[in-house]
């Protein structure tokens, strides 16, 4: 689009070529020509509409996400009620993405919008909608007031790790702080969260919960409208991204469309893929919160790079909710078992273990270094006379088969690293095959193996990595384990 200078009321502003009629008609530039667009003041005598501002209060939208016309978008800027800003401007001499913040991937085309042959563009977030030199960004640091009442139902107990960590996770959001829980898998770091987010809520405070994965997201708005009943919760993610509370449940990739208005951010899996290697992802949740505002991260583990950040509280939780110790994976070395796979064999010693579970009626969750391998050991299996399934991330009916696992429709499970976090299945045996392979990294074994005895019921469980040759991350991560239990009995918090 195109824009010409103006004045209001001795205020600077721009004005969008089409909604421009007096004459002669001025200069007409692309909005990222204006190095600074000052916000107007609110005028308090002008009526909102109460649609638009729920809409898009706190985001950070392109024109063609906003539902509105055009000339409705202009009369709210010009009496104070939203803001605007060029896609893509000069930042300290770099040529920057104001959604994403990427330097980087800023080629240029010949755009019909503003006639110029040589308007760029960001290829970094294009996926999101195509941000351009031209192209403004709206967005409204106006709030209105909602008047929702606050109460948590959850009647449980939380262990001496989790008051730990909950008072903890209070006082960063009252006095603005950053924290990490450091807590071992299946402690409870959602409970944890519940007594801070009823005080930030109180407080009538905007909370996002963020998390790499949609899976995460439909797992907790759930559970979390179970316990603040009543409360409007927005899960967003690809192919729902309409907001309309300020309790946001989403994946790290939506926060792209929010501006500075988080006043509590919890950021879940810090340390998971594709947050902890894409510095873009990382910048969205650092544009979605606000200048003053808390920060808390919640992981099993979390890297030595996060861990050496200056000024970072962590608190540990080393042990479970239910007091018993986590169980310690075995190591059992099955050869060459690619070629055996192969020639559509198994590994005796595989058969056996599986023959094991079964028999002790135990789901297994099996665990494959590829989506290429999955497939391939479902065809084994089926051979074998074996029933399985077999999830991955590009599996649509993925959310489907772990449902049918879950209820004991399928008694085994096989699965690419997309199911190393976030999935609780009671009373689970749990195996890795080629756990040799680079995939499994120390934080992977750790979560992988984090799947087993998480149900106060069955507190013990299998957890069993067969590989061709033992890997630094293997040893790693039975040590990670072993440290933590060893942590937890010190402190007296194991049965």
């Amino acid at each position: 689009m195109r824009f010409a200078s103006d004045m209001l009321n001795h205020h600077p502003m721009i004005v969008p070529e089409t909604l421009y009629w007096s004459s002669p008609l001025p200069q007409f530039y692309p909005i990222g020509h204006f190095s600074s667009i000052p916000p107007l003041p609110i005028n308090k005598q002008f009526k909102p509409n109460r649609s638009l501002i729920d809409f898009l209060s706190g985001r950070h939208l392109l024109r063609d996400e906003l539902p509105f016309p055009l000339y409705e978008l202009h009369t709210h800027y010009v009496n104070g009620y939203l803001q605007i800003e060029p896609g893509i401007q000069t930042i300290n001499g770099k040529v920057t993405c104001m959604r994403c913040g990427s330097h980087r991937s800023l080629p240029t085309f010949s755009c019909a919008r503003c006639q110029s042959p040589n308007c760029q563009y960001c290829r970094n977030c294009i996926i999101m909608g195509k941000v351009t030199f031209c192209s403004p960004l709206y967005s409204s640091n106006y709030k209105q007031k909602r008047e929702e009442t606050i109460t948590l139902q959850w009647h449980g107990k939380l262990s001496e790790g989790q008051k730990e960590a909950s008072n903890a996770v209070i006082r960063a959001i009252q006095t603005n702080q950053s924290v990490l829980i450091w807590a071992v898998c299946g402690s409870g770091k959602t409970e944890v969260l519940f007594h801070g987010l009823a005080h930030a809520l109180s407080e009538h405070k905007s909370v996002c919960i963020a998390t790499p994965r949609t899976d995460v997201v439909l797992e907790l708005v759930p559970r979390l409208e179970n316990v603040f009943p009543g409360l409007t919760i927005s899960p967003l993610y690809g192919g729902h991204s309409v907001p309309s509370s300020s309790f946001v449940i989403s994946t790290t990739h939506q926060l792209i469309r929010y501006k500075e208005y988080f006043d509590v951010m919890v950021i879940d899996e810090v340390d998971a893929f594709p947050y902890n290697i894409d510095s873009s992802l990382q910048h969205h949740v650092e544009k979605a919160r606000k200048r003053s505002s808390s920060l808390i991260y919640l992981t099993a583990t979390p890297s030595e790079v996060f861990l050496k950040q200056e000024n970072l509280k962590v608190v540990r939780i080393p042990s479970r909710y239910h007091g018993s110790p986590l169980p310690v994976p075995t190591f059992k070395w099955v050869g060459n078992w690619r070629k055996k796979i192969d020639r559509g064999k198994l590994p005796q010693i595989l058969i056996d273990w599986i023959t094991r579970q079964l028999g002790a009626e135990k789901p297994i969750l099996f665990f494959l270094p590829s989506i290429k391998m999955t497939e391939k050991v479902k065809s084994v299996f089926d051979s074998h006379q074996l029933s399985c399934e077999f999830v991955h991330s590009e599996d649509e009916d993925r959310a489907e088969k772990v449902l049918q696992f879950r209820r004991k429709e399928i008694p085994i499970l096989l699965s690419s690293t997309i199911l190393e976090r976030g999935i609780t299945i009671e009373n689970v045996a749990v195996a890795v095959l080629g756990a040799e392979d680079d995939v499994f990294t120390e934080s992977a074994l750790v979560q992988i193996a984090g799947r087993a005895g998480r149900s106060a019921s069955f507190p013990e469980g299998d957890v069993s990595l067969f590989h061709y040759g033992k890997t630094n991350a293997m040893i790693a991560a039975g040590r990670h384990i072993r440290k933590m239990n060893q942590e937890a009995k010190a402190k007296g918090w194991l049965k």
